[in-house]
């Protein structure tokens, strides 16, 4: 396909024009996260062509995706098929100019750096802030700018991070939050609102990709479109010289801290607890349904396998991570891990 006609409509927007299109189709972005955001945020720079989009996720498709996560269908969740997957198939078939790299894994403190550090500009689809401060610490750690998004009911926000030019994120939300707080899971979330908010994240990632920073938002944008309510918080001056990453260049989020046991996380609103294990390793998924299939039914694909035993789902991921399903306490998924994988 031609690409001036691919792209004639945006190179026909002044801002960006044929000289904002050739830069774009020079960048790499990292989406983080595939769910609701993550979806609609690479979506928009896959068919803008950026010319490299890393997806990065560690979850599967479920049904209760689909009202609001806008590159997966039935038959992606019928397979349990994983997000960055599903969403790398549907993107490759909308732009095949566009390299689009799918990674299947957990972000966290051991391959944050080597996933994200040769990026252009990261783009937030996550849903917790522990995975927010990671993105941060690499972010101000390697000078990129990155784009915060969350959404949640109707109500949701949004701001451009320019390391060394705004507040980081640490410098706007310095601890966080107690308790669990309100996810999509626990208290619900529209459509309508996922597509805003990172419709606004993906345009202000357009501009700092082609160099427009003069117009970047110096804000922080909260919005609600069920009460029809909008507040915007100047940034300007809220950068903290005792910040521990941009003023120190204290990157706690980004020590491992020399852990040697197994990561057991309980997944907020989801009755899901995620085992990372200490030492990753590829699951032989052939040997592993031969040794469950006899305790309870086994489904698997060529990403993961699901068992359910005793009310519980175990689903095991070719990097060796486990979900327990049907439990958030973690004593009870240690139990059950221990039971059918081992240590």
């Amino acid at each position: 396909m031609d690409n001036r006609s691919r792209y004639s409509r945006q190179v026909l927007f002044a801002p960006i024009g044929a000289k904002g299109q050739e830069l774009l189709g020079q960048k790499k972005v990292a989406v983080v996260g595939m769910g609701a955001l993550g979806t609609v945020l690479a979506n928009h720079m896959v068919r803008a062509g950026v010319g490299h989009v890393r997806l990065i996720d560690r979850d599967f498709v479920e049904p209760s995706n689909l009202q609001r996560q806008m590159l997966y269908d039935e038959q992606d969740a019928a397979g349990h098929l994983p997000k960055a997957v599903a969403a790398a198939s549907k993107l490759r078939a909308i732009n095949s100019l566009v390299q689009v790299e799918e990674i299947v894994a957990d972000l966290h403190a051991g391959n944050a750096e080597s996933l994200l550090a040769d990026a252009d500009l990261i783009l937030d689809g996550t849903d917790n802030f522990q995975v927010r401060y990671l993105l941060n610490d690499v972010a101000v750690k390697h000078h990129i700018p990155w784009v915060y998004g969350g959404a949640v009911q109707a109500r949701g926000m949004y701001a451009v991070i320019r390391p060394g030019e705004t507040p980081c994120f640490r410098c706007l939300f310095p601890h966080p939050p107690a308790g669990q707080g309100e996810t999509c899971d626990t208290v619900g979330v529209i459509g309508p609102i996922i597509h805003v908010i990172a419709s606004y994240q993906a345009t202000e990632g357009l501009k700092l990709l082609t160099g427009a920073y003069d117009v970047l938002n110096p804000n922080l944008e909260q919005l609600d479109l069920w009460d029809n309510d909008s507040l915007s918080i100047p940034l300007a001056n809220g950068r903290s010289p005792d910040c521990p990453a941009c003023g120190n260049g204290k990157f706690d989020y980004l020590e491992i801290g020399g852990a040697q046991s197994d990561e057991f996380a309980s997944l907020c609103g989801r009755d899901t607890v995620q085992i990372r294990p200490a030492a990753p390793h590829k699951t032989d998924f052939q040997k592993l349904a031969v040794r469950l299939e006899k305790l309870g039914r086994i489904e698997q694909n060529r990403f993961l396998l699901r068992f359910e035993v005793d009310g519980h789902t175990l689903v095991f991921f070719a990097d060796g991570r486990v979900l327990v399903q049907g439990t958030d306490d973690i004593a009870t998924a240690r139990t059950l891990y221990a039971k059918y994988v081992g240590h």
